[in-house]
């Protein structure tokens, strides 16, 4: 990302303020993170072209994007008191318009990049062919998946679209995410057993009787794993953007530990809050418990899941 900022990022310090904004912030401390490593690198940038530090009169600004009933409140306490920039909140889905045209230099979304706005049409209808009984699009029914990829390239074109009108002319789009390598499977990856895992304990509480089996069969995430040659060719097709960088961010101990209490941590941060929205926060407690000892019995599936792909996407605007 340094790399990309200092050698892509055109630099223009007349209206003596940067603007940076973060699609999809959350409320946790990552995202104040990720936001003073780009005022970092931006800082950096201006010490290489000039040997000097960024006037005292310059300004950073950052707005902090997510849903409306993102917790802004706990974001905002999370803020340092020793920040050198101003801050804004801007409550709105990002997959529309949210700031005025030409207002921020470099923009960014944090693992955010795989979610939809809404389900496919059909995923959930038990007497529809596109009924999708799991609860993540696996990859092996390829109606399933097509609908999944339809309604994935629509949502992010208009994201693209709307980044493209608020971006500065030369302004760059970063994007952190994860993939899946072409031609593998969702379920034939880590993540993807993960999930599974998730599914057959919910399946197990309704057997038990603590809730509806419709309800567990109903329950769709509304994300889309897409293969990286599927994210190339919906940015080239969208034509709003040049893609600078595409890179393969590689961990040397792999992309997660096998390890079935850190699947449970991660598993519960990323889909405990549409989990508790659908079944509640005590089922979802109970369904995670199981999750654990079912991670435990699928480990030789995690053994011999195929690698996922953790990205760094910078697009800059044509």
């Amino acid at each position: 990302m340094n790399k990309a900022i200092s050698a892509k990022l055109s630099l223009n310090l007349i209206s003596k303020r940067f603007n940076v904004a973060d699609f999809g912030c959350a409320s946790g401390p990552n995202t104040f993170v990720a936001v003073q490593n780009v005022i970092d690198a931006v800082e950096d940038k201006y010490r290489y072209e000039t040997g000097n530090n960024l006037p005292d009169n310059f300004e950073f600004q950052v707005f902090f994007n997510d849903y409306n009933k993102n917790d802004f409140n706990t974001l905002f306490q999370g803020l340092s008191p020793e920040r050198s920039y101003y801050s804004a909140g801007v409550p709105c889905s990002f997959f529309e318009r949210v700031l005025p045209k030409k207002s921020f230099h470099i923009g960014m979304i944090n693992y955010a990049f795989h979610f939809m706005s809404k389900i496919p049409k059909g995923i959930t209808d038990r007497d529809s062919p596109l009924w999708n009984k799991d609860m993540h699009c696996t990859g092996f029914n390829e109606a399933v998946k097509k609908a999944y990829l339809d309604q994935y390239s629509v949502d992010i074109k208009n994201l693209l679209d709307a980044r493209a009108e608020e971006l500065i002319p030369g302004g760059l789009f970063l994007i952190f995410g994860s993939c899946l390598r072409d031609g593998v499977k969702m379920s034939e990856t880590f993540k993807g057993v993960g999930m599974d895992c998730i599914g057959a304990s919910f399946n197990d509480l309704a057997q038990q009787g603590l809730i509806e089996q419709d309800k567990v069969d109903s329950f769709n995430t509304p994300l889309y794993i897409a293969e990286e040659g599927e994210l190339r060719q919906i940015i080239k097709e969208n034509g709003k953007f040049t893609i600078e960088a595409f890179e393969d961010i590689i961990h040397p101990n792999g992309e997660f530990p096998l390890d079935p209490k850190s699947l449970v941590a991660s598993s519960k941060a990323i889909f405990g809050a549409f989990l508790s929205a659908q079944f509640g926060v005590d089922v979802m407690r109970k369904a995670f418990e199981l999750v654990e000892v079912k991670a435990r019995e699928e480990f030789s599936r995690f053994k011999n899941a195929k690698p996922g792909m953790q990205y760094l996407i910078v697009l800059r605007k044509n």
